[in-house]
């Protein structure tokens, strides 16, 4: 019988918000399976609120990291290498989109809204495998969070739509480039969850009630389940996949009325 155990590895979470973020949901987990965690928060408004969520695992370090600013980026891996010598596995999960640019029409989208939306949601994922991957001399596991807006329309998430596909193709281009290294890259297309960003979503609970009604498995999915699937492919029980978007939403994808 298989269990996962991950006493001995280290890894990085980046974008724990606080205790309702999908990010701390994933680390919870990843701790209570063994593992020794670096957690980062984007600025001194939340930093004490993880640091206090931080406490409660053994031996976590907490960091700020504001993953468009290069020189922050290389200062986290810097200590995590200092701290932890290597890591067996990286976690993306960051997003942003001006609130103006999730509402009215996508058409109205203005340019540079459209390029923070892609540079936090999808080209931060480049430099952050950049470094990891100097980090993971045995091979390692990188896991974003995309959604299923990547290849359908949900009204009132526009622009973060076509960030989530820029996203998924990097998942891919990543996962061929660092094959090589023994290093997975993958992504988990979560249904819709309880988070702070989902509040800047117009219409979010009309889709969550959407999304119960036509899902297979008749209901929503939880944190615990998305978090599960992370510990998956963190573990070398997930050591043949790579380069794919795994849908944790009951279901809801394959669904057309």
């Amino acid at each position: 019988m298989y269990s996962i155990d991950l006493s001995g590895k280290n890894g990085v979470i980046i974008g724990v918000a606080n205790d309702r973020s999908i990010a701390w949901g994933i680390a919870s987990i990843l701790a209570q399976a063994g593992a020794r965690l670096a957690l980062t928060y984007q600025n001194d408004r939340v930093k004490d609120r993880v640091t206090k969520l931080a406490d409660t695992l053994d031996g976590a370090l907490t960091m700020p990291c504001d993953a468009t600013d290069d020189s922050q980026v290389e200062e986290v891996f810097r200590q995590v290498g200092e701290n932890f010598g290597e890591i067996s596995f990286l976690v993306h999960s960051i997003a942003f989109a001006n609130r103006e640019d999730l509402t009215g029409r996508f058409s109205d989208t203005s340019r540079e809204g459209f390029r923070i939306a892609l540079e936090v949601s999808a080209y931060t994922l480049l430099p952050l495998v950049r470094h990891a991957a100097a980090l993971m001399p045995g091979g390692g596991s990188v896991v974003t969070m995309t959604f299923n807006a990547s290849q359908r329309v949900y009204p009132g998430y526009n622009i973060m739509g076509t960030a989530k596909a820029a996203l998924e193709h990097e998942v891919r281009q990543l996962a061929a480039e660092h094959g090589g290294q023994n290093i997975r890259v993958n992504a988990i297309s979560a249904g819709p969850l309880d988070t702070l960003s989902a509040r800047g979503i117009g219409g979010f609970q009309d889709m969550k009630r959407q999304h119960s009604a036509t899902a297979p498995l008749g209901r929503n999915i939880s944190m615990d389940e998305v978090a599960k699937t992370a510990l998956f492919l963190c573990s070398d029980l997930s050591s043949g996949i790579t380069g794919s978007i795994i849908p944790v939403d009951a279901g809801y994808h394959i669904m057309a009325v």
